[in-house]
């Protein structure tokens, strides 16, 4: 699998990245792990615009979808070739109601449904193109999941928005790459089922064994250099910082 970070910003874009968007590709196939705001544009530096093949939305709080909308603009009412077909798309109950309303405008109140195949995600393993994918409900305070990404005996476990979480460890064990949120610093914030702070994921990627942990979803005010230290005192795997545009061999 290759991985790339379309961007990974946490709450509102950076000056340098787009929030968390992340493309996962293998045997020509490709699953696009959240569009938070700004991530259609960056896509389009690593991915045709009507290349995509699905996509898993882990939560509906902006950062990790509002630019569903604007990929709604580009598959609704392209001419060239006509209106694309549905692409499937994986997230929470009411993703379909949550991105109309916050189009706020749709021809119809079906719109959406006619470009996207909505599909509810429940905790649970199936079939995503070449992937097996399972899912597991986190800590946040609106329907949140994580997802594991399995492909040729090889996986990547995406955490979502979670606070400390069993069933996050549970996903990662033995996870080839963990992609791990980090919004918070150790010692600052400290508000339970919201988000990790560095020293937790680097805690949360030691009890699941992962074989290595990029840190993401950092918001512009959080110093990366305090969270990345604060994970590798709690985890002794290669660590190292997420970065909009950097690609991984899984």
């Amino acid at each position: 699998m290759k991985l790339t970070v379309v961007g990974c910003s946490g709450s509102f874009p950076s000056a340098e990245s787009a929030c968390s968007s992340y493309l996962v590709e293998a045997d020509g196939f490709r699953l696009l792990l959240d569009m938070g705001n700004g991530a259609l544009g960056e896509l389009q530096r690593h991915c045709g615009l009507y290349d995509l093949d699905a996509i898993f939305l882990s939560h509906l709080h902006a950062d990790h979808c509002i630019d569903m909308c604007a990929y709604f603009v580009a598959r609704y009412y392209r001419h060239d070739g006509g209106r694309c077909a549905p692409l499937p798309v994986y997230g929470p109950e009411g993703t379909e109601q949550r991105l109309t309303t916050a189009y706020a405008d749709t021809p119809s109140a079906s719109s959406m449904s006619e470009v996207f195949d909505f599909h509810t995600v429940k905790p649970g393993t199936f079939e995503v193109g070449p992937f097996t994918v399972h899912t597991e409900r986190v800590r946040h305070p609106v329907e949140a999941y994580g997802i594991r990404v399995e492909h040729g005996g090889r996986s990547l476990t995406y955490s979502g928005d979670t606070g400390v979480s069993e069933a996050l460890d549970e996903l990662a064990r033995d996870t080839d790459l963990f992609l791990c949120e980090a919004a918070f610093t150790h010692g600052k914030e400290n508000i339970p089922d919201l988000h990790l702070n560095g020293r937790e994921a680097g805690e949360s990627a030691a009890r699941a064994g992962a074989r290595r942990l990029l840190l993401t979803h950092i918001p512009p005010w959080t110093d990366p250099r305090v969270n990345l230290s604060d994970a590798r005192e709690a985890y002794s795997g290669p660590t190292e910082l997420a970065a909009p545009g950097a690609t991984y061999e899984v």
